[in-house]
């Protein structure tokens, strides 16, 4: 999907799952992904960046392995574009973060949600905002966008105890 206001796709969005993309389903009682969460996302909070969207896959990022993240990598590396957002899960995000870094002339912003776009409280809309100011006023490198937040992807960690992302001491 490409959504362009002046006709000019000025960033590449790629969504890999995540909490972020999760919904509740209500016969099963379990989580599962939500295809048009970003979609949902972009209109509530009334997007007019020129985007380029394409979704990779939807899997919670515990279940991410090297195969997926190099899926990841060279989607990223084959892109024309030269700024970049990818929805991911939390648990992982700094280890595909990691194997991006080797990548040079782009900005790439990993972000993601504790909570479900689709659940009241959600972090989603605010974490994806910041990923968007990250994305077009940071040079290139790889930077994890979460709590109202950037950080360089070798300066985080992730406070299972606190429920947040934390630079490392």
């Amino acid at each position: 999907m490409i959504i362009t206001a002046k006709g000019v796709v000025m960033i590449q969005l790629f969504t890999t799952g995540g909490t972020i993309a999760k919904m509740y389903d209500e016969l099963s009682g379990n989580l599962i992904f939500d295809e048009n969460h970003l979609e949902m996302m972009l209109d509530q909070s009334r997007c007019s960046v020129d985007l380029a969207i394409k979704p990779l896959f939807l899997k919670d990022s515990l279940d991410m392995n090297d195969s997926d993240r190099d899926i990841i990598f060279k989607a990223v590396t084959n892109s024309k574009h030269k700024k970049i957002i990818i929805t991911h899960g939390t648990d992982t995000m700094v280890q595909t973060a990691e194997l991006l870094s080797t990548i040079n002339d782009k900005t790439i912003v990993l972000v993601g949600a504790m909570i479900p776009f689709a659940f009241k409280n959600s972090d989603a809309l605010f974490n994806l905002g910041t990923a968007f100011g990250v994305v077009g006023s940071v040079g290139n490198g790889v930077f994890i966008a979460m709590n109202g937040k950037f950080f360089r992807w070798d300066e985080v960690t992730k406070d299972t105890k606190l429920g947040k992302f934390v630079t490392i001491s």
